[in-house]
């Protein structure tokens, strides 16, 4: 069992192509049925100047594995929020 503080302590990373997204800032879920719909990430700095101060939102259905240091993503485009 995970804990959402858990997930802020482990690295994004993008399996597409490899990139180290960020961190975990926050988790979204729908009340009615207690599923999670996303997750925020801060971005790496090394995603551009362009995404400065804006969080990365990576859908629950992209997350293809929960490891002990990382959470590995699959993401195609990156949507910034």
């Amino acid at each position: 069992m995970y804990k959402v503080t858990d997930l802020a302590k482990r690295d994004i990373i993008n399996i597409t192509d490899g990139t180290k997204l960020g961190a975990v800032t926050d988790v979204h879920f729908d009340l009615a049925t207690g599923k999670v719909l996303s997750i925020m990430v801060a971005p790496h700095r090394k995603l551009g100047i362009f995404s400065a101060g804006r969080e990365l939102l990576v859908p629950w259905e992209r997350i293809v594995k929960f490891g002990i240091d990382t959470v590995l993503v699959e993401m195609d485009s990156l949507v910034l929020k």
